[in-house]
């Protein structure tokens, strides 16, 4: 069995962190207004929403980044995000969602624990795109073809 990249992290995390406020909320310590719960998971309304119906999808394992996770673990996680989503989407009658997950503090992850936003769209709603998180950027227009090629070819060969 392939142990997380940080492991020993994780084994020192379970006797000496406190728990993280998910972890907290999962337990019943902290009150939480669960949408639905799973095994390994729950999901629950996230208390500063961004549009009616914002809920939160946490795993039980407080891990804080996407590449802590064993397969396992995201199996589940994936499975709360798509009961969640069809529970929401019967209930705000729509099939379009905004699905976020911010893999730690330099990507905007506020609490170090893995969980997905799972935001119910709706026309009119305000919500916005992909761009909007960075609105300073300068996509090349066309796009540049050859440097995308190249940053590729770059990432392939920094990974063998």
């Amino acid at each position: 069995m392939k142990h997380p990249q940080n492991f020993e992290v994780c084994i020192l995390r379970m006797f000496m962190a406190e728990p993280t406020l998910f972890e907290k909320i999962l337990s019943g310590e902290i009150p939480g207004n669960f949408i639905c719960r799973g095994e390994g998971w729950g999901s629950f309304l996230d208390v500063f929403p961004r549009s009616e119906g914002h809920t939160l999808v946490v795993l039980e394992n407080p891990s804080q980044r996407l590449a802590d996770l064993s397969e396992a673990d995201l199996m589940n996680l994936f499975s709360g995000v798509k009961q969640t989503q069809s529970i929401l989407s019967n209930y705000f009658q729509t099939p379009d969602f905004t699905i976020t997950i911010h893999d730690g503090p330099l990507a905007g992850q506020e609490i170090p624990h893995v969980h997905v936003h799972v935001i119910p769209r709706m026309l009119g709603d305000g919500g916005r795109a992909l761009p909007a998180m960075f609105p300073n950027a300068q996509p090349p227009n066309p796009p540049d073809f050859i440097s995308l090629a190249n940053l590729c070819t770059a990432i392939k060969e920094a990974s063998e």
